[in-house]
């Protein structure tokens, strides 16, 4: 495994690319205020652009470390604007494994968009930056995020009972994943 930071990915449908302070006011405005996003994850809804800008002056300066792999989802067909963000949200170097966090604003649902772009992160952090194992988490009540892991490829490998706390509070943990082994194939 060899850390290779945040470089620009592209899909059919999508660009992921690095963040910039430009997106503050699109990321507030498509999905890091809305409630319904932030329902199940684990900071809350953004209430003020004072909010977002930190996090991002946080992110960018982040991108100077080759351990961090952090994306917008920005659509080819769009304004140019993110409509979603994906990440690492824990590196695991011992074991070559790295867990995927991700969210998108709800006008963006149910179109294949996040799978798409879990399937673009995937394919990066196994085949450029060697990972051995790629994983990802969710709430079991959110039905859709379990979908789109499946969807990427990832295999089911149990729920952890009342393991974390969101925004919703203490909660179970349903777990997914993909080996290099079953990456290549």
């Amino acid at each position: 495994m060899k850390h290779i930071g945040t470089k620009t990915l592209e899909t059919e449908r999508l660009i992921l690319r690095k963040f910039t302070m430009e997106d503050a006011e699109p990321m507030l405005r498509n999905w890091a205020s809305d409630p319904e996003v932030t329902k199940y994850l684990t900071w809350p809804a953004h209430e003020s652009i004072a909010i977002t800008e930190m996090v991002l002056r946080d992110w960018e300066s982040g991108y100077e470390r080759p351990d961090q792999y952090k994306w917008a989802i920005v659509p080819k067909d769009g304004n140019g604007e993110p409509i979603g963000s994906i990440d690492t949200v824990r590196l695991e170097d011992h074991v070559e494994a790295a867990e995927i966090g991700y969210c998108m604003g709800k006008a963006w649902w149910g179109r294949g968009l996040m799978t798409e772009a879990l399937k673009a992160v995937v394919d990066y952090l196994m085949g450029e930056a060697g990972m051995n194992k790629v994983s990802a988490r969710h709430d079991p009540r959110n039905v859709g995020s379990g979908k789109v892991m499946q969807k990427a490829g990832m295999t089911y490998e149990g729920t952890l009972r009342q393991c974390d706390r969101n925004n919703m509070g203490i909660c179970d943990t349903a777990c997914y994943s993909i080996l290099r082994e079953e990456w290549k194939r």
